[in-house]
């Protein structure tokens, strides 16, 4: 096992990182600290993980009540919200009551976000189950809901007591769902780190092979990356915006296919479209775009949107962006070279229609 901390202005919190650490002897001691803790979780991780980890954490007496919310981004709402939060004032809980999110990113979501509302705010570990969880939305204190409108434009920034990252919990996922974490790991190579895109390059077929060795050194390196960025920039006024590479284009993929397609699925095509405008700006070498896009195909990502979204779809939901600074104007992060990427303002959107109607409209 292996301990990253987390350092801000005003508290610090750690990552324990390993394969098989939930059973850990003296991370179930730490566990023991927080013993009035209730478990959230959605109905497939509960199947699956009801007869051992959860049943462990019940006779360990850590949780004593269950929260199980139904699967999907669909129900990242302010319904799943409600929920939890009428269960918590019928159980009389509180200010020392403890939450547990168990799940991927959806179910830290908005455990997180219950968690800072509830008496204006209660204490929550961060038990992630996904990889595309494990090595981005676990760490950094961003919680929040989505509505039919847009997505994650409602919310807070409200971090864990402790995020456990077991790679054990990735062997019960589809292969589609270990791929769809690859674009989050891609992301930080192409931020800031050349040599570890091509590590990557190297390396992703025993990353599809679910090689332990090299699933955790993504993993630990995608982390403390992030650990770094958040540090500097708790609150994402400028310098961790650059983690949304391939999210302003991705977000407006999900939200109008109404979360059809993953997170995953539509970051990587986010990153296609960012590379490719940075090209088309006259940023990015092509020769460096070709990379980009040729590492998220061997990865088995897709390179290209939704066949039926269209160019007024893209700016509709993009214009909604929360890292907007007005309501007419897109910003976008956009890589420069493979390892350093760059925030451009005030994109002119006819520009950016032109682009998209030359490139990715048939």
């Amino acid at each position: 096992m292996e301990t990253l901390e987390i350092s801000l202005s005003k508290n610090k919190y750690y990552v324990k990182i390993g394969y098989n650490i939930i059973n850990n002897k003296f991370l179930i001691s730490e566990l023991k600290k927080f013993k009035n803790s209730i478990l959230i979780t959605n109905i497939t991780i509960y199947k699956i993980y009801k007869n051992s980890v959860i049943n462990d954490l019940e006779e360990l007496n850590i949780i004593n009540e269950k929260i199980i919310l139904k699967d999907g981004e669909i129900h990242k709402t302010f319904d799943s919200i409600k929920l939890i939060i009428e269960k918590l004032i019928k159980l009389n809980c509180g200010r020392d009551i403890t939450l547990i999110s168990f799940g991927g990113g959806v179910i830290g979501d908005i455990t997180g976000f219950a968690a800072s509302i509830y008496k204006r705010g209660i204490k929550y570990i961060n038990i992630p189950t996904t990889l595309l969880s494990q090595v981005d939305a676990s760490i950094g204190g961003k919680t929040g809901v989505n509505n039919h409108l847009s997505k994650n434009v409602i919310g807070t920034f409200y971090h864990p007591e402790i995020v456990i990252i077991d790679l054990i919990f990735l062997n019960t996922l589809s292969k589609k769902e270990i791929v769809s974490g690859f674009s989050e790991i891609i992301k930080y190579a192409i931020l800031f780190d050349k040599n570890f895109f091509y590590w990557i390059k190297d390396n992703f077929n025993n990353m599809l092979m679910m090689n332990r060795k090299i699933l955790l050194e993504c993993i630990k390196k995608s982390c403390k990356f992030k650990i770094k960025i958040i540090s500097k920039d708790e609150r994402e006024k400028n310098y961790r915006m650059l983690l949304n590479l391939g999210h302003t284009f991705g977000h407006a993929i999900e939200s109008f296919t109404k979360h059809k397609w993953s997170h995953g699925e539509s970051v990587s095509v986010g990153i296609v479209m960012s590379t490719m405008f940075s090209n088309f700006l006259g940023k990015i070498s092509s020769l460096e775009m070709n990379e980009i896009i040729n590492l998220l195909k061997l990865l088995g990502l897709p390179i290209f949107g939704p066949k039926n979204m269209n160019s007024n779809d893209y700016l509709k939901y993009m214009l909604r962006d929360k890292k907007n600074i007005c309501s007419k104007k897109i910003r976008l992060i956009i890589p420069e070279k493979i390892g350093k990427c760059i925030l451009t303002d005030n994109i002119d959107t006819n520009i950016l229609i032109r682009f998209i109607n030359k490139n990715f409209i048939n």
